[in-house]
């Protein structure tokens, strides 16, 4: 009788233990963000703002996770899709999606695609070796040259670049198309002469090119064709590269170039309480945010609000009114 009575007693446990799990299940609603390469900036932050929402899981019932992906278009379209509630795109090709344009040519606007906050500056990066000869744009020619993989953000900034200095990657480089965290090593093992990487400072990445045995250095993107892009494309703006992340580098001063921003869009079929939770409450937690990435060091509230070319999703508007922001 009583092995019969602990039995029971075991079934009402158990049993209480999987009712409440299911309850908490219930009350939690799961979000993913799709971000980037391993090494890239993407990544980390989208374990950052993870890190950030999840704190409030008690408050919100939002239960956030990341998800390692091949960039901004990739981001954009699966955000789309429905296949990922918030993705980190560039902020051209956030604009290229809405308008339809570049890579979405064919699919016409993106009209569900719905912009919530800017996050940092990513900063077109042009490293070469050394031993190239390569100092400028135009040495670039002839050489074999990484413009980032296919779909992706870096793609398109270097492609905007060599097409503006009116260099044709089909003939007047060798290019290669690669994901520019494969890049350092391949400029170290002499297979490259020299890589684009649209990146947030400071890079993993550009930091593992630049403390190999083949010496390298930044080249600047400037010029009268450089400052002519900038000023018909509103998602562009002058940078600088700081040359103190990068002590193993030629360079003795910071590398002008030009950039986008990081931007954190989604769906207009997301919940408005969602996109509310999850902006509300890294805008309320920002000093914390900061901490986590030297990247975000000059990220401010009101620049947050800077590069979003596609509408403001309702639930993110809703905070910024709330906090005077818009």
């Amino acid at each position: 009788m009583k092995k019969v009575f602990l039995a029971l007693i075991s079934v009402i446990v158990l049993f209480s233990i999987f009712l409440f799990s299911a309850l908490v299940c219930a009350k939690t609603t799961f979000i993913t963000i799709g971000t980037g390469g391993l090494t890239g900036v993407y990544y980390p932050t989208g374990g950052a703002i993870a890190k950030i929402v999840n704190k409030q899981r008690k408050e919100y019932g939002i239960r956030c996770t990341v998800k390692s992906t091949d960039g901004s278009v990739y981001n954009a379209n699966a955000v789309i899709k429905g296949e990922l509630d918030f993705g980190i795109v560039q902020s051209d090709r956030q604009h290229q999606a809405f308008k339809g344009i570049a890579d979405w040519k064919n699919k016409g606007p993106q009209k569900n695609l719905r912009a919530v906050f800017s996050i940092y500056y990513e900063s077109c990066s042009l490293m070469a070796a050394v031993d190239t000869g390569i100092n400028s744009l135009e040495d670039l020619k002839g050489k074999r040259v990484c413009l980032g993989n296919y779909g992706s953000g870096h793609l398109g900034n270097s492609s905007d670049v060599l097409k503006s200095i009116g260099i044709n990657p089909d003939t007047d480089i060798i290019a290669r198309y690669i994901e520019p965290v494969q890049a350092p090593g391949l400029l170290q093992d002499g297979k490259i002469d020299a890589f684009f990487y649209t990146v947030g400072h400071p890079s993993g990445a550009l930091k593992e090119a630049a403390a190999g045995a083949r010496k390298v250095k930044f080249i600047p993107i400037t010029g009268g064709e450089i400052n002519k892009l900038v000023e018909e494309r509103p998602y562009y703006s002058k940078m600088v590269i700081p040359i103190n992340y990068y002590p193993g580098v030629e360079n003795t001063h910071d590398v002008p170039t030009f950039g986008v921003c990081a931007t954190l869009v989604t769906s207009s079929k997301i919940s408005d309480k969602v996109v509310y939770a999850v902006t509300k409450t890294i805008f309320n937690d920002l000093e914390a945010f900061k901490k986590l990435h030297p990247a975000y060091a000059l990220i401010t509230k009101a620049g947050m609000l800077k590069c979003l070319s596609a509408p403001i999703h309702p639930g993110a508007m809703k905070y910024y009114r709330e906090a005077g922001l818009k």
